[in-house]
């Protein structure tokens, strides 16, 4: 996460000082998701997919990088003989979205990442250099705890906009220090919509993959408890955790 944030720290500057120069209409472009661009863009990676014997367009990423963001799609394998043209609101053309690939051994499919979150975490970091930690004000949940916004300076806390139903999601701390957005909103709302069957210590945050094409990226697995509500999945975490560290010291 540390690693990320700092290089989405130029990736999302770039991003605000483009969009500056934009017309409205051309600015909306770029900061929703387009049905038609996705589509395009799904197309190229298949056909690039049935071209290559099924390798797919990805950049290189390092073995404990988050699964939401691991596989980025790298536009220069697939232009001009796959696609046009990359997509407005992709963020190598000022937009707002990282374009992944969900599965890549599978089906493949294409989605998209909000960058708002990692933008709202590069803020809180840039304020945590002046404390060295990032304080809090209690625990929520076993190792889970509510950043104190106020010892950062802000006046409230800082939340990001969910890419699924428009509501202010909450921003949180695990124990290892990383942060996290709160999808316990998004996910209690399409738990009780959608009424899903869920089987036992299964992380529900799929729940969101398979209904929209933004992932929950920047979050921690979530199941359900015995009322059948979304809950923190720390046993998830913390086994998943281990595993990164486990292949960062093979490399």
């Amino acid at each position: 996460m540390k690693k990320l944030i700092a290089c989405v720290m130029v990736i999302v500057m770039t991003m605000v000082l483009v969009g500056c120069a934009y017309p409205e209409d051309e600015k909306r472009m770029k900061v929703t998701p387009d049905v038609d661009q996705l589509a395009a863009v799904q197309r190229a990676v298949d056909e690039y997919r049935a071209a290559t014997g099924g390798l797919v367009p990805i950049k290189n990423s390092e073995l404990d990088t988050d699964i939401y963001i691991k596989y980025l799609i790298d536009f220069e394998k697939l232009m001009p003989k796959y696609l046009t043209q990359i997509p407005s609101n992709a963020y190598e053309k000022g937009g707002i979205y990282q374009y992944i690939i969900w599965d890549p051994e599978n089906e493949a499919k294409v989605k998209l990442v909000d960058l708002n979150a990692a933008e709202r975490m590069r803020e809180i970091m840039i304020r945590k250099m002046s404390t060295q930690y990032l304080p809090i004000k209690g625990a929520i949940a076993d190792n889970v705890y509510q950043i104190d916004f106020e010892k950062l300076g802000y006046k409230t806390a800082v939340t990001v906009k969910s890419p699924y139903s428009g509501v202010e999601l909450p921003i949180f701390m695990t124990g290892d220090g990383e942060m996290h957005v709160d999808y316990s909103i998004d996910l209690g709302q399409l738990l009780e919509t959608d009424k899903p069957t869920i089987e036992a210590d299964t992380d529900i945050r799929q729940l969101l993959v398979d209904k929209y094409p933004v992932v929950p990226a920047y979050s921690i697995p979530y199941t359900v408890d015995e009322k059948g509500e979304p809950t923190y999945f720390m046993d998830a975490y913390l086994k998943d955790m281990e595993k990164k560290k486990a292949e960062a010291k093979k490399e």
